[in-house]
């Protein structure tokens, strides 16, 4: 599919980049604002507004890479979300401790 990029599967989701990826504040944020749903990657929100465009994507990639979230093509945009059912798959519970610490 055009525009689609590569995801880990599940089995090479890795712990230690799950956390690295999460120990961020503003990757963390995103992955906050992704548990109840997918969102456009318009509407995730940094909590420093002042962050450049190139930031932010990056901070997308990392989440990306790490098996966090999953950025699909939709139309002109893309659409994030949380990679729930695989990272509690692999690691129990991990998700909802980072989520709410």
């Amino acid at each position: 599919m055009p525009g689609s990029l590569p995801h880990p599967s599940r089995a090479e989701i890795q712990l230690t980049d799950v956390l690295f990826a999460l120990s961020d504040p503003e990757r963390l944020a995103v992955a906050r604002q992704l548990v109840d749903g997918p969102l456009d990657m318009a509407e995730c929100s940094m909590t420093d507004p002042n962050l450049p465009k190139s930031t932010k994507s990056h901070f997308m990639k990392v989440l990306r890479e790490a098996g966090v979230i999953r950025n699909e093509p939709n139309g002109r945009r893309r659409l994030l979300s949380l990679r729930r059912d695989d990272l509690d798959a692999r690691f129990p519970g991990l998700l909802d401790s980072v989520l709410r610490g």
